[in-house]
């Protein structure tokens, strides 16, 4: 008999549809904001962005390299063109350069999985719309037709997922600078959708149907509405019926008045960063060079955001519950620059020690020390022994006496629920314990017995001798661990 019934009951499961299955989103942002934000994009918090393509090749300025030069004319795109290429040299000719004869996808997945990011971001058509997959619907202006006749989005994305568990996504522009349908469409007031209809969307069907991202990121939808891209018809069958439906992520870039208010993440604008909690996942999409998303060699050392600038926006980006996606400019070649290699090298090591505090971590009730400058927090729940776990990451080390003192950290010793309700989980959090319950120690270096006190709501630390911390390879920024047992 109970042979019977659980055969019947697996006979039942298969059946009935899943509970995914059976939740259908409409195209509108009422019912696509009821959406819940898949977990792996939160547990992430680090990605890798890629900007390469055509623009690559002069190298000079930025990735808007062809609207500066032709549309906007600004005067040093002029010279620069005027010195080194012939009068009537044309920006489809640079193409031709864009070789990627030393592209190896196999060696970026792995510098990639040892930055510790886990999730990539391929351009796969910036604003000039070069397409790095042989898109059927541009014909003569893709990497398999003109350049370095590959198939890049197909490479990069079979190595990135053999080689590591990162999530592999991809950036599409949606409007194009030079496109005579999106041009002739704008001169109609976007009241026609030509270039939607035969272009953009044909291109964004084979992009997910082919390669199967996790991330859709969205951008050049600015100048119309999201009722001309058609939007929310797209996110609904996104969400409702295309094969990534249960894990892909979109942000908010879907027509003018989109950003900040409707989709998966936010963006919001380029490199934002609004240094407090924000309730509504976001993320902070910034640039290893300060100045542009391209490679360029107009640059000097100063530009490069330094390692310890590179961890520290990580930092405050994830304490105020968002995601850092850093973004690197390879060369026409194929090739990433030693810079940005060891600066993400660099952010590796870190993570490889003070992971805990970023990966699948919480924004605490405070997300940085207003009295202790550069101390930031994030936090964790360990239900296995009924602990929470409070992060203090310093971002700048106290050279002159080897002391600190952490403030918001003496609110775990009052019995009051409101001051250890944590942010982010759903069941309130009650506690009667002490200060006997709590525990501190650096991270990296747990073994090494601190000497700490509570005085008041003033959480003294004395550090390790700076040799010791030195020899275990800790740098950049210090993470501190604050457990407390007795939650329930």
């Amino acid at each position: 008999m109970l042979r019977w019934l659980l055969l019947s009951a697996a006979f039942i499961c298969l059946i009935c549809p899943s509970k995914a299955a059976l939740e259908r989103y409409e195209p509108n942002w009422a019912s696509l904001d009821e959406r819940p934000l898949p977990s792996w994009y939160d547990e992430a918090k680090i990605g890798i962005f890629i900007h390469w393509g055509v623009y690559s090749v002069p190298s000079f300025g930025s990735e808007w390299f062809w609207e500066d030069w032709l549309n906007l004319r600004y005067p040093n795109y002029l010279s620069f063109m005027k010195n080194n290429y012939k009068p009537s040299f044309a920006y489809q000719e640079f193409a031709h350069e864009f070789t990627a004869e030393l592209f190896n996808a196999t060696k970026w997945a792995l510098l990639f999985r040892d930055s510790g990011a886990k999730y990539v971001v391929l351009t796969s058509k910036h604003h000039d719309g070069y397409t790095l997959w042989p898109s059927t619907s541009s014909f003569s202006w893709n990497s398999m037709d003109v350049g370095p006749k590959r198939d890049i989005i197909r490479e990069l994305s079979t190595a990135i997922r053999q080689e590591s568990s990162l999530k592999f996504g991809l950036y599409y522009s949606l409007f194009e600078w030079f496109n005579r349908l999106y041009i002739n469409d704008k001169l109609h007031l976007f009241l026609q959708q030509n270039y939607v209809e035969r272009k953009m969307r044909p291109e964004q069907m084979e992009l997910i149907n082919e390669y199967l991202p996790e991330i859709l990121w969205s951008d050049g939808d600015w100048e119309a509405p999201a009722k001309y891209w058609k939007a929310e018809e797209f996110i609904a069958w996104l969400y409702n019926d295309s094969p990534v439906r249960d894990t892909i992520v979109t942000n908010d870039r879907w027509g003018f008045g989109t950003a900040c208010h409707h989709g998966d993440f936010y963006n919001c604008q380029d490199r934002y960063n609004p240094g407090i909690l924000q309730p509504h996942k976001w993320e902070n999409a910034f640039t290893l060079d300060k100045s542009s998303w391209g490679q360029r060699f107009d640059v000097e050392l100063n530009d490069f955001m330094t390692s310890e600038e590179l961890i520290g926006e990580v930092v405050k980006t994830v304490s105020c519950n968002g995601n850092a996606l850093i973004n690197v400019g390879p060369t026409k070649y194929g090739t990433i620059l030693p810079i940005f290699e060891e600066r993400l090298r660099d952010m590796g090591k870190w993570l490889s020690v003070n992971g805990e505090a970023i990966y699948g971590s919480k924004p605490w009730i405070y997300q940085n020390d207003s009295v202790t400058p550069n101390v930031w927090y994030t936090q964790k729940l360990d239900p296995t022994n009924s602990s929470a776990i409070i992060y203090a990451i310093v971002l700048e080390y106290p050279y002159d006496t080897n002391e600190i003192d952490l403030y918001p950290i003496g609110n775990l010793s009052k019995d009051t629920k409101s001051n250890v309700i944590l942010f982010g989980y759903e069941d309130e959090i009650t506690t009667d314990v002490s200060v006997a319950d709590m525990s501190v120690s650096l991270v990296g270096m747990e073994s090494a017995q601190l000497d700490w006190s509570l005085n008041g709501n003033r959480l003294h630390i004395v550090l390790p001798p700076k040799n010791h911390i030195d020899k275990n390879g800790l740098k950049f920024a210090w993470t501190f661990k604050i457990t407390k047992k007795g939650f329930k």
